[in-house]
């Protein structure tokens, strides 16, 4: 067995060049689970399904690994009622899927370890049974150019509810692999290929450096026989009737209510809104860590002191989990900046706004400006201020793009910006997650960066010059202080 980070980095060590390819598997392999039952699910709720083709897909799936031949007669089984719609309405339909749920099964350490072959110039290709309406989101998520998988057959436009070629399932698929090895001069013997099946044999036994992951029965014999070694990536989702999730997630909603209520008295009866916001705040960052079992692991927490105020930006992924970090990072003294559909939102807009949350109205560009306003006062009376410069939670790691508003308000207040990383707030809680898994969130406080002279022009160079220390920070991870 060998462990995510001490491949990553033998890979950052290790030979570049894209000669070397590294070839990933998707169902089990970088998503945990199936991305086959979301469809199937969709075809439940739509009546897609017949039981002649039910009783033949269970029996399938449960007995001895398939051949090429009935894995592709289960596919076109499926695929029949497909027949006639547009491939265009296929990967519309892929795309809803991800949103809702199969973005929530991605595994952080392969993203971490396709992230990692694609700094070293390797050439990064997602190998899979599975067609592209399933893996085109996560393939523009991951910024995978190439995608070898089961391609449904095209006539003037619509499917025919047949596959184009073969399947890419045991020996389809090692045979897509060599032929796309020899078109783009990739040397297999030289390469990676990461997978779960035990139908995947054949693809791990193809390449010189095979990672099975999350190994199955057959696969895991085949690994141990050969001296292949393992990667566990654990689960990235709970159980769908594990009760524990569901309590720690109304363990972490109601110590937010809890201290946001014990805030409002106290800053009611003192006539000091601002002490009963940093109560608040206190009680729920001393509160929803042990309750829930999620820790906060900082390195460099000493830049969250050493220039206040200041504009604080987190890079968002979980509306919890990312409060839960601001209140253990930066702890009292501070506001936000949120969404002006946040206001509209049933407890937690009332909350934020005796907070004194600035709302932005992002479709007005002229609102927003205004909004901003009595955030600069604030930063102008000691208060700092929390933003994400994203601008709305995103569905997978990856990093979006800046918005400048958060920058002109640092520069118009005369205040630094601080970056605060998360790294894996979305392995917690994703962003459509209705509950929170146990673990350990990863954050590292950036030095601050001065606004002192800042003109227009600087704020266009500093936008994309903060977004790459980000980039760079996930990349190359600070290890925590001796000290």
């Amino acid at each position: 067995m060998t462990s995510t980070e001490a491949l990553v980095e033998s890979i950052r060590s290790g030979p570049t060049g894209p000669r070397i390819a590294a070839f990933f598997d998707f169902d089990g392999t970088l998503i945990d689970g199936y991305s086959a039952a979301a469809l199937y699910e969709h075809r439940f709720r739509n009546f897609e399904i017949g039981p002649g083709e039910l009783v033949r897909t269970v029996r399938a799936s449960m007995g001895p690994t398939m051949t090429e031949e009935q894995f592709a007669a289960v596919v076109e089984d499926g695929l029949g009622s497909w027949a006639g719609r547009t491939e265009e309405d296929m990967l519309e339909l892929g795309e809803r899927l991800f949103a809702q749920g199969i973005a929530g099964t991605l595994f952080h350490p392969a993203w971490r370890l396709v992230k990692a072959h694609q700094r070293a110039g390797h050439t990064v290709v997602i190998a899979t049974s599975a067609t592209l309406l399933q893996v085109a989101p996560l393939a523009r998520e991951l910024g995978v150019e190439h995608v070898l998988c089961t391609r449904l057959a095209v006539e003037g436009g619509l499917l025919t509810g047949k596959v184009d070629g073969r399947t890419l399932w045991g020996p389809g698929k090692i045979a897509a692999v060599r032929g796309f090895a020899a078109e783009h001069g990739v040397d297999l013997a030289a390469s990676h290929g990461y997978a779960n099946g035990d139908e995947d044999v054949p693809l791990l036994a193809g390449v010189g450096q095979p990672h099975p992951v999350n190994p199955q029965p057959e696969l895991a014999v085949e690994a141990a026989r050969r001296g292949w070694p393992v990667l566990e990536f654990g689960s990235a989702r709970s159980g769908r009737f594990d009760p524990v999730p569901a309590l720690r997630t109304a363990a972490l909603f109601g110590t937010l209510f809890a201290s946001a209520g014990a805030g409002i008295a106290v800053g009611v009866l003192n006539g000091n809104r601002r002490q009963g916001v940093d109560l608040a705040t206190s009680m729920f960052d001393a509160l929803a860590g042990p309750l829930t079992d999620i820790e906060v692991e900082v390195v460099g927490a000493e830049h969250a002191w050493s220039a206040r105020p200041a504009v604080f930006f987190i890079n968002h992924q979980s509306t919890l989990v990312d409060f839960l970090v601001t209140t253990r990072v930066i702890r009292t003294g501070f506001t936000a900046v949120a969404k002006a559909e946040v206001k509209k939102m049933p407890v937690v807009g009332p909350l934020f706004d005796l907070a004194g949350v600035a709302f932005l109205d992002r479709a007005n560009r002229a609102k927003a400006l205004e909004a901003l306003k009595p955030a600069v006062e604030m930063l102008r009376s000691g208060t700092s201020v929390v933003m994400a410069p994203e601008g709305t939670r995103s569905m997978t790691p990856r990093l979006g793009v800046f918005k400048k508003g958060g920058f002109h308000l640092a520069s118009q207040a005369g205040v630094p910006i601080v970056p605060i990383v998360i790294r894996n707030a979305g392995e917690i809680m994703w962003r459509n997650a209705r509950t929170a898994r146990s673990g350990t969130v990863q954050v590292a406080v950036l030095p601050p960066i001065s606004t002192d002279g800042w003109t227009h022009d600087d704020i266009d160079k500093q936008v994309h010059a903060v977004r790459q220390l980000y980039l760079d920070t996930m990349d190359h991870w600070p290890a925590p202080s001796s000290t």
